[in-house]
């Protein structure tokens, strides 16, 4: 009999431990997304990004302007290729052109100089009209060994200068006073024609519409001279 009562204790017993080890070693609880959280973290990354961006855009003077995208000489027709827009930081006493007007100064003409990369002001430019009234334009075509030694540049004083491989009317010229028209450059350009022996230059000068004529009568005798007298600006 005592041997049933304690089968039964420890049966009893067996059970409450099972029970017990069952409570005390309950599953791994399941990870919680904290949405909340990573929400804000991104806000605060969004946050510190438009920051940066505002800090730079109110610290920077950085502006569009118009540059020379090549060398622009004095006295020549600006065009679009000869500009650029670029973006840098000006000086607001610098008085430069917004890159907005870069088509207003397309059709003007150099006042001076203008180096590649430049930056272009209002008074690089002018507005005169090539050829000014009672001026007219006219095309030389002048051998490579009749012109100077150096590139002519719009803007230059010369004379066109008749000449002649005759030596006996260059033998008499040495006596008198050879033919001579004074001239301004407008542009050159180096000679396409095929028909025409040898390198020859195209110049366009302006000259008074009283000499005109006679410089075009000059011009298509095929010899002429170039003589250039000064290049101070």
């Amino acid at each position: 009999m005592a041997t049933e009562v304690e089968q039964r204790h420890d049966n009893a017993g067996s059970g409450l431990g099972e029970a017990r080890d069952r409570i005390a070693a309950p599953g791994p609880p399941k990870a919680r997304r904290r949405w909340g959280l990573f929400a804000a973290m991104v806000l605060v990354v969004c946050l510190g990004a438009l920051g940066n961006v505002w800090l730079h855009a109110a610290t920077t003077s950085a502006t569009q302007v118009v540059a020379a995208r090549s060398t622009i000489q004095r006295g020549a027709l600006i065009t679009a290729e000869d500009l650029m827009s670029v973006r840098v930081e000006v000086d607001p006493t610098v008085h430069t052109v917004p890159a907005a007007d870069l088509g207003s100064m397309v059709g003007k003409r150099a006042a001076l100089d203008v180096a590649a990369g430049s930056l272009l002001t209002p008074e690089s430019v002018v507005e005169v009209n090539v050829p000014a009234d009672g001026y007219s334009l006219v095309g030389v075509g002048v051998a490579q060994a009749m012109m100077p030694g150096t590139q002519l540049l719009a803007g230059d004083e010369i004379r066109l200068v008749a000449a002649t491989a005759d030596p006996a009317v260059a033998a008499a010229a040495t006596s008198a006073d050879p033919v001579s028209i004074a001239a301004v450059v407008v542009s050159t350009r180096a000679g396409t024609d095929p028909t025409v022996a040898g390198s020859q230059t195209i110049i366009t000068v302006q000259v008074p519409t009283t000499d005109a004529a006679r410089l075009a009568a000059l011009a298509s005798t095929g010899k002429v001279a170039v003589v250039l007298d000064s290049r101070d600006r």
